[in-house]
């Protein structure tokens, strides 16, 4: 996607083996590249959100174990770069899928072959992600496409996204964005509402950013807006992405997604959840109780960040001295509520049966399981 005119990715090898990537807590005042040379700077860029969104991290995690293993290639150091890993992020399944990817490449090499071989599959990682999320878009842009169809040609078509599943989220497209950007690309006449998603405000901050350098019409709303647009049919679908999807289809994505889904439901507006095949957790059913919940630093809820007129950057405190704050990062949405789920290989219901239809190498090895 664009950056001032310019196409770029989110995370990108430099020629001395460091990883480059976009530091993402300064924007949208700043934009901003930083270099992970190390095991415990890639940690601390996902721990730490300069990378967020679940296909980012996984290949982040994937050039981390690259990283360690240019550093240290035997078999402790494996151990360690996955488990400190493993710790960053506790929601996001694709981080967990790209650290089992590496273990189980690297386990069955020689020490000497572990680097080049780790920073191999990671690259591969990274270009799997992109070419997965344009597939996303493809099938995506047919469901905008329908919804353009229906509005007689005669408007733009009227989405709905919550938190940022957009390219800043993935290595390039991204996952619930990618339709909205092929079909802005191919012509069709799209505005996208987004939420602010409180409370590190990443619909506001790098959703609003991506779009806006890219052309994409946008309004930011407060995040209790969307029922009231949806009651107005000023919402024709909403498209969100997701961390962590069920067997059965649940989604787990940034709170607030759970009240959307239940707005978008009562006034019988499409609710859709773009979400690459790693983000499907096979080995888990109902999201509501199995999905494990980050709960983040309260500061992120207590404080905001901001740019002041004269321009500097300054942190303030919304709250009250004394009064706690809780910070849960993510909810679950239940399958009933899913209009459909867009995967790289098509669109299919929110359910098992839906799922394996588009993945149905899965049902001989859940039969096993």
């Amino acid at each position: 996607m664009n950056v001032r005119g310019t196409p770029m990715r989110t995370i990108w090898l430099e020629p001395d083996g460091a990883v480059g990537i976009i530091d993402q807590t300064r924007l949208p005042h700043e934009f901003v590249t930083a270099r992970l040379g190390t095991l415990a700077e890639s940690a601390h860029a996902i721990s730490a959100m300069l990378v967020r969104g679940a296909p980012l991290i996984g290949a982040t995690a994937a050039y981390g174990v690259a990283l360690a293993m240019r550093a240290q290639a035997s078999d402790e150091a494996l151990d360690a770069a996955c488990r400190s890993l493993l710790a960053t992020r506790p929601t996001a399944v694709n981080l967990r899928w790209a650290l089992e990817e590496m273990r189980a490449l690297l386990q069955g090499l020689p020490p000497a072959e572990r680097a080049a071989a780790a920073y191999r599959r990671a690259g591969e990682i990274a270009e799997e992600d992109v070419a997965i999320n344009r597939a996303i878009g493809r099938h995506g842009l047919d469901l905008i496409a329908a919804a353009w169809q229906r509005a007689g040609k005669r408007r733009p078509v009227e989405l709905l996204t919550h938190c940022n599943a957009g390219w800043l989220a993935a290595v390039d497209w991204g996952t619930a964005l990618a339709p909205i950007y092929a079909a802005h690309d191919q012509g069709i006449p799209v505005h996208v509402w987004v939420d602010e998603t409180r409370p590190r405000n990443q619909g506001a901050s790098l959703t609003a950013w991506e779009l806006g350098q890219h052309g994409v019409p946008h309004t930011v709303i407060v995040d209790n807006a969307g029922g009231h647009l949806m009651q107005h049919s000023r919402v024709d679908l909403c498209i969100v992405g997701t961390d962590r999807t069920t067997a059965r289809g649940d989604v787990a994505n940034k709170i607030g997604t759970y009240l959307k889904a239940l707005a978008a439901h009562d006034n019988r507006v499409p609710f859709y959840v773009a979400l690459p095949s790693p983000t499907i957790d096979w080995s888990i059913e109902d999201g509501v109780r199995d999905i494990p919940i980050e709960q983040r630093d309260a500061a992120e809820v207590i404080e905001i960040a901001g740019r002041l007129p004269e321009g500097g950057i300054a942190r303030v405190r919304l709250m009250p001295d004394g009064s706690p704050a809780a910070n849960y990062a993510f909810d679950v949405t239940p399958a009933r509520l899913v209009t459909g789920l867009i995967t790289e290989r098509g669109v299919c219901a929110a359910s098992r049966d839906g799922l394996l239809s588009l993945f149905p190498e899965r049902r001989q090895l859940m039969a096993g399981e």
